[in-house]
């Protein structure tokens, strides 16, 4: 499998370069060059296999020879090592939990992949030591921390906006060993986000540093997201529709449930959940792509207002917006709806849940509605209610106890540093090497 650049200005390459690049050289993301179509034998044995097994084959049509099938199998086994449960809340309503991880975040699958995979293939690549650059809204820092604890020669660089991720959020990224550099950046995500891009493009830094990045821009932390979409559907014991709610901030995850289902997982409808940051779900509804300033809320991971993976699901659609509008729906919700959201789980379901699991679960409620009650409604649950311990404990009027995995870092000592522009942040990335 060749892939090229969504930009159209670079010749295709493979699985490694994409993974070691994070970015084409035209800075544009990576996709796979040709549609990977699953055998329909596959897709009717999936509740008979084993999970590994499932991702394998999932996985492998996008890897080909590259990494052998003995090592991309012992990946496959560590990525997904914890339990992975379907939990039914309501009436045709289920919850996926993907937050029993290390990190207690749906984004261990994709952080723990790529890691191996970047691990495998540094020694053949570059003489020049790999730094992983991250910007982070919430999640995706600890998750990028903890799967690249166990590799050696590469060091790992987490950019996150002061101030707008919780207290758990930030320990996870301040408190690891000295392969991780956490910086502070007095402003929002979207500040964050193109500091790393004008990183990419400088070529000062690019010619002393292998420079990566394990965003979801980077395929091998987009693509795994597929597995837990085809694992969900082999837990499901009927033959209805199958409609997921996402809620979305970036879109890597959602875009990952769209391929899986142009491979040919029978999924029926997806359904985009956002806060109050609606770009996607106003473009869905108008026809007309124009991000506004980025508002700070209770589900801050999804605090985007211009997501980097949503050029990928137009691909998948030949940009055709009617394709896209029969294909996912939009909804975006407040602060308010979202606790309300929150306590209505917790008193009627005994079902606690984090912010932005509610707004998946929000979403998933008012597209069923209007829609054909023969459907099984999964809403993506995202990250475990710890991780946002204030505002859960306030809508709730509860407490609600600590894992094992938060209270060990709890009362360790954050490291990190605070910067305010993009030179500062190129003084870190050159000193540091």
């Amino acid at each position: 499998m060749k892939y090229i650049s969504l930009n159209h200005n670079s010749a295709p390459t493979s699985f490694k370069k994409a993974v070691i690049n994070g970015l084409a050289p035209d800075k544009g993301l990576y996709f796979p060059e040709k549609d990977v179509k699953l055998p329909k034998s596959f897709i009717e044995s999936l509740k008979t296999l084993d999970n590994n097994e499932i991702c394998y084959e999932v996985i492998s049509n996008y890897i080909d020879d590259e990494i052998p099938k003995n090592k991309l199998l012992e990946i496959v086994n560590d990525t997904i090592s914890f339990k992975i449960p379907l939990k039914k809340i309501e009436q045709s309503v289920y919850s996926l939990e993907l937050f029993h991880g290390p990190t207690l975040a749906f984004k261990d699958i994709g952080a723990k992949f790529m890691a191996s995979c970047l691990n495998y293939f540094k020694d053949s690549y570059t003489s020049k030591k790999i730094t992983v650059l991250v910007a982070t809204s919430g999640d995706t820092g600890g998750a990028v921390a903890k799967g690249f604890s166990n590799t050696k020669d590469i060091d790992v660089c987490i950019i996150y906006p002061k101030g707008k991720i919780s207290e758990v959020q930030k320990k996870q990224i301040t408190t690891n060993g000295s392969y991780v550099n956490a910086i502070e950046v007095e402003g929002d995500f979207d500040l964050c986000q193109s500091m790393v891009k004008k990183a990419f493009n400088d070529q000062e830094i690019n010619r002393k540093i292998a420079l990566t990045s394990a965003n979801s821009i980077n395929v091998a932390r987009w693509l795994p997201q597929m597995f837990y979409y085809f694992l969900a559907y082999k837990k499901i014991k009927n033959n209805k529709k199958n409609v997921f709610s996402v809620p979305s901030g970036n879109f890597g995850n959602i875009c990952a449930g769209i391929l899986s289902k142009s491979m040919g997982l029978p999924i029926d409808h997806f359904i985009a959940a956002t806060n109050i940051n609606d770009t996607i779900p106003r473009y869905i509804k108008d026809g007309i792509f124009e991000p506004n300033n980025t508002c700070p809320t209770i589900s801050n991971a999804m605090d985007v207002s211009n997501p980097s993976n949503f050029i990928r699901i137009q691909k998948i659609y030949n940009n055709d917006l009617q394709k896209i509008r029969k294909n996912i729906s939009g909804f975006s919700y407040d602060d308010k709806t979202t606790k309300e959201a929150i306590k209505k789980l917790f008193t009627s379901e005994n079902y606690l849940t984090d912010p932005h699991s509610a707004i998946g679960y929000l979403g998933l409620k008012q597209y069923m509605i209007n829609n054909d009650d023969n459907l099984n409604g999964i809403f993506i649950s995202t990250a475990h209610s710890i991780k946002f311990k204030d505002v859960v404990e306030d809508t709730i009027s509860s407490k609600i106890k600590y894992p094992a995995s938060i209270k060990k870092i709890l009362n360790k000592e954050s490291n990190t540093q605070s910067i305010e522009s993009y030179s500062e942040l190129k003084e870190i990335l050159l000193n540091r090497n």
